[in-house]
């Protein structure tokens, strides 16, 4: 498992020249040879990220059978009823289609739970208010967290994976990495 810091990607070669000038995560360690991200995280999202070199555990953990929980940082102040919106589902556009969202678990976030200094430049609060709140997802559309929220009007202003399925990000520093025996999720 790996914490996975603000402004890399996901990818550990870079195969794409348009790609050169972008910090991949083969650069942060020595990885085993054909290591791939289980699901990704963009470049401007942090978090949780679980690595390995068997495609079918990859298959497995990003089926709909397990679930992934995001804490996101909002433009503005969000609304109960707006929560409840984001966890009925959210037309979004996916490509050049329209797609529903899945139901999801959408809660506010207490100021407990609310994550420490900020890992990337981001909008600061004296900018304007801000809410926290947790996203749990079973599917994991293209940039969908950002364009859910976007589609309600609270653009993602911070993006952290910090669970996958029993797996939590809890102990990790930015950059860490854990090597786990097995993985019960």
């Amino acid at each position: 498992m790996l914490h996975k810091p603000y402004g890399y990607l996901s990818q550990f070669i870079n195969n794409q020249s348009q790609r050169k000038n972008k910090k991949l995560l083969g650069a942060l360690y020595e990885f085993a040879e054909h290591t791939m991200s289980i699901g990704r995280l963009d470049e401007k999202s942090e978090g949780l990220l679980l690595l390995t070199t068997d495609g079918k555990l990859s298959d497995d953990i990003n089926s709909s059978k397990v679930e992934k929980e995001y804490y996101v940082q909002v433009d503005g102040l969000i609304e109960q009823a707006t929560l409840e919106q984001l966890a009925k589902g959210i037309e979004i556009k996916i490509r050049n289609d329209f797609y529903t969202t899945k139901p999801a678990k959408v809660k506010l976030l207490d100021k407990n739970e609310i994550l420490e200094k900020p890992a990337n430049p981001g909008r600061e609060e004296r900018h304007g208010l801000t809410s926290w709140i947790s996203i749990t997802l079973r599917e994991g559309k293209y940039r969908q967290i950002r364009k859910m929220t976007a589609a309600v009007n609270h653009p993602t202003l911070r993006l952290v994976r910090i669970r996958i399925g029993d797996m939590h990000l809890t102990s990790l520093k930015v950059g860490e990495t854990k090597e786990l025996s097995s993985l019960d999720i």
